[in-house]
């Protein structure tokens, strides 16, 4: 019997924020995985190691969690006025799916510097020293991400002393925009309310603010759903009956959102809608032993991905939570001390983020105009993955 030989197709595995994925330009794909479609998501899913019944992705590069199981696609940028196009696939890791339904924030971090050390943005454009400007077209949800990449002797500086929370070392900071995360012409709060009763058959009924910026989120409140806010992930992970419970309230969100018309198209859509449950600043100690103090915080965060409490914070939520800390009334921003504010801190398993938005009002119509975090990134491999031939 002869099995076919594996090929092997250039890739650089990069952490990006909080996250690691296998960065790809689309040209140095095979060439049936150059468009969307069912081969592209094969390749993927073989190049990550799944499915994997066993939860492990163990013949693959992914990491056997949402924040390691992810690929981004690259090309030199098609849309006037940027440098790059970026497409991010959110790969399950049991089940033979790929989700291109969102962003991620925390590997956005490293597409500038990746598209760079790609030759996809124009060489007179970076400097020898200073700060290369990276003007990206996020494909997924069709917004403009602005990333500020330091540059020492003409090349892409990694290392630094920025610290991030959920990140073991230090690293150069890369300051991220994303510019006007709601169109216009989209409305930020699908139902029209700041606050709705979602009512989940079975479960319960929960106030929630459900916003669309950065990603859709279901925030909630977490007395409301039986939490402090301070939790780590072991106090939920765990729990599987809590786990299915979020799934279902997510469900029923995505439905209220119109994100679904069918309740069961959200087992489909596994990567949007976010669900996150908020709480007034109070002490913990995060996953690494830090102590994180009620004075330090603005409010506590803790938020799902992938079916799974995340370590830290999505890059997209962390966007949707300084979206909705900048506007009035919103369950963030009553758990936040409520009032005006375009900025604020809060806490999440790993530790504390920053993040910062400007949101306005037009005939009652809320907007942001931009919202602003630090990340880090770094190339971890360069050169080939390899996965057999007939995987695709």
């Amino acid at each position: 019997m002869s099995h076919k030989a594996q090929i092997k197709i250039p890739a650089t595995y990069m952490r990006g924020g909080t996250s690691k994925g296998v960065f790809f330009t689309v040209d140095d794909l095979p060439q049936a995985c150059q468009q969307p479609g069912q081969a592209r998501d094969n390749m993927l899913l073989r190049v990550i190691g799944s499915p994997d019944p066993y939860g492990k992705q163990t013949d693959g590069m992914g990491g056997a969690t949402s924040s390691t199981s992810k690929t981004v696609i690259l090309a030199k940028s098609e849309k006037i006025d940027h440098d790059v196009d970026y497409l991010f696939g959110q790969v399950a890791i049991d089940k033979a799916f790929v989700d291109w339904s969102g962003n991620c924030g925390n590997l956005t971090a490293a597409v500038g510097s990746f598209a760079i050390n790609s030759g996809l943005v124009d060489a007179d454009r970076i400097p020898q020293d200073g700060v290369c400007t990276v003007r990206i077209w996020q494909k997924n949800i069709e917004k403009t991400i602005i990333a500020q990449v330091p540059i020492t002797n003409g090349q892409v500086q990694e290392t630094g002393d920025f610290e991030l929370d959920g990140v073991t070392f230090p690293a150069a900071e890369v300051p991220v925009e994303f510019i006007a995360p709601v169109d216009p012409n989209e409305a930020m709060f699908p139902t029209g309310n700041i606050v709705d009763e979602l009512e989940v058959p079975g479960i319960g009924s929960f106030q929630a603010t459900m916003i669309n910026a950065g990603i859709p989120t279901i925030f909630l409140n977490a007395d409301d759903v039986g939490y402090h806010g301070t939790e780590l992930q072991d106090a939920i992970n765990n729990d599987e009956d809590a786990l299915a419970r979020f799934e279902t309230i997510r469900a029923y969100g995505a439905m209220k959102m119109g994100l679904i018309t069918d309740i069961s198209e959200a087992k489909a859509r596994q990567h949007t809608p976010k669900v996150a449950f908020v709480a007034p600043a109070k002490g913990y100690t995060s996953s690494s032993g830090k102590t994180v103090t009620a004075q330090g915080i603005d409010l506590n965060v803790r938020a799902l991905s992938m079916g799974k409490l995340h370590h830290a914070m999505m890059g997209t939520a962390a966007v949707a939570i300084g979206s909705a800390a900048a506007i009035p009334g919103t369950l963030v921003n009553l758990a936040a001390g409520g009032g005006e504010r375009n900025s604020v801190i809060f806490g999440h398993p790993s530790g504390t983020l920053k993040v910062g938005a400007e949101a306005t009002a037009i005939d009652g119509k809320w907007t942001v105009n931009k919202a602003i975090m630090s990340r880090s990134a770094r190339i971890l491999m360069e050169g080939w993955v390899r996965i057999p031939e007939d995987s695709f």
